[in-house]
């Protein structure tokens, strides 16, 4: 087998990072804050960061769960021993990164913290060039067709 059909990356570079952006946006945060909006469109917005975060952490474990009852990886640098499409899986390709792209939106709009919500989108464009791009590869090469057929249901994102 080739290297893309056995492991999609050498490195697990979502969890990296989302964690790189989370530290910028918190350094950029004391060093360079944003004006936020006045009340009461923050108070509104912190009770929407709360449900966005709320939401997901419910795609995370959902995804988690399900891949964990196909008994394949979560590890994104280690190759998939099955082609998961049903729980989270269904409504997105991506479940648990859309996750974490939400989770660090909804923790900008909980602090006030402006630059979350810029960090979070580059966070998913590197996540989709730096690891989706190379598992959809690995994923092609690993089932084929059924994979194609899946991405022709399902969308990357949402």
């Amino acid at each position: 087998m080739t290297e893309v059909s056995d492991r999609p990356n050498r490195i697990p570079w979502p969890p990296l990072i989302y964690c790189v952006a989370i530290a910028i946006a918190l350094i950029l945060g004391y060093l360079v804050p944003l004006p936020w909006l006045p009340s009461p469109t923050s108070d509104l917005l912190f009770a929407f960061g709360w449900l966005m975060v709320v939401a997901a952490i419910a795609i995370d474990i959902g995804a988690m769960r399900t891949m964990s009852r196909h008994r394949t990886t979560i590890m994104p640098h280690r190759g998939s021993a099955h082609l998961v499409t049903d729980g989270p899986f269904s409504f997105t390709r991506n479940p648990i990164y859309l996750g974490n792209t939400m989770l660090t939106f909804g923790v900008g709009l909980i602090s006030g913290i402006a630059w979350f919500l810029p960090l979070a989108l580059i966070a998913a464009f590197a996540t989709q060039k730096l690891a989706i791009e190379r598992e959809e590869r690995h994923l092609y090469a690993r089932f084929g067709k059924r994979f194609r057929d899946y991405t022709k249901r399902v969308r990357r994102w949402i």
